[in-house]
């Protein structure tokens, strides 16, 4: 290292030893004081490399630092390390801090390059008060990109959402590696996995979802009819009727939840809630048939088996 590098390399150091001295004496504010050095340290980085514009050239020096780092500190400062805490101080240019998240929680938002992506999960760690582990599963199943456009633009332009913007789009079913034909599956079997893990279910619905009975058993003339799942969402106070297709979305399957939902609003609604919605998962989506579906409170989405 030239003398330059020398300087910035001694202050990274004394940075990244100060943090492993505070996390020992200092319990409560042991997070902020960890976010604050490594902001520090990634902002040192970036001057050693010659600055913002000149940064993205200057990986070798990370990987200088890295490796005296290591050898000095006994301690684990990888490559990788080095490098998320330089990203971290850009990101930190754009996206305030927020002491409620680690930087673990961080780590998984640095693999993001959406602005309006990072918000989301942002928001949604915040208001759920979510570990990282339960981020991490978030992203992972890209849980923004299965928003509607409409929602998106909704969370962008901070508009109030309704109780259909969060229903992901697929929703993922999870099989349990069964051996199972997930071209022809039944109606039957779709609905077994679901009910298997009915919270990763409603969580994909979005908030409020209560499962009150799958094959509701209603009588229409003297005829039985069966709801393949009746919800509550306590959010909107609504009872929600679910219908599960292991096809393409029909007319017919809008006629028939209509059906469900008038009866619950007859028959089984309070006077003090309101109108029962419905949503369709189906194999795959014909996005005519809501286009021109006379009643708004039906949604269809699509489901993936995973």
């Amino acid at each position: 290292m030239n003398e330059f590098e020398e300087k910035y390399y001694k202050d990274i150091k004394n940075e990244l030893m100060q943090s492993v001295i505070d996390k020992k004496i200092d319990t409560y504010f042991t997070n902020r004081n960890e976010l604050t050095h490594y902001y520090n340290v990634g902002k040192m980085i970036i001057e050693a490399q010659g600055g913002e514009e000149r940064a993205k050239y200057g990986y070798g020096l990370i990987k200088k630092f890295s490796e005296k780092l290591t050898k000095e500190l006994n301690k684990g400062y990888s490559y990788r390390t080095l490098n998320l805490m330089r990203k971290y101080y850009l990101f930190q240019k754009v996206h305030a801090l927020h002491a409620q998240l680690s930087w673990m929680h961080y780590r998984e938002l640095l693999s993001l390059n959406d602005n309006n992506e990072i918000n989301y999960y942002i928001d949604i760690s915040l208001k759920e008060k979510l570990g990282y582990r339960e981020l991490h599963k978030k992203i992972k199943t890209k849980e923004y990109q299965r928003l509607d456009d409409k929602t998106k633009n909704k969370l962008i332009n901070k508009e109030k959402l309704d109780v259909y913007d969060n229903i992901k789009n697929p929703i993922y079913i999870n099989t349990y590696n069964s051996n199972i034909d997930k071209e022809n599956l039944e109606e039957k079997a779709l609905k077994s996995f679901i009910l298997k893990d009915i919270e990763n279910f409603l969580e994909q619905l979005g908030d409020g979802f209560y499962f009150r009975k799958s094959e509701y058993k209603i009588i229409i003339g003297n005829k039985p009819n069966y709801i393949d799942l009746l919800l509550f969402n306590s959010n909107y106070n609504c009872h929600v009727v679910v219908e599960l297709k292991v096809t393409e979305s029909k007319k017919d399957h809008l006629g028939q939840i209509q059906v469900y939902m008038n009866y619950i609003d007859k028959h089984i609604k309070s006077i003090n809630q309101e109108k029962t919605i419905g949503i369709i998962v189906c194999k795959k989506d014909d996005k005519y048939l809501i286009e021109y579906s006379s009643d708004d409170r039906i949604r269809i989405t699509t489901y993936e088996l995973v």
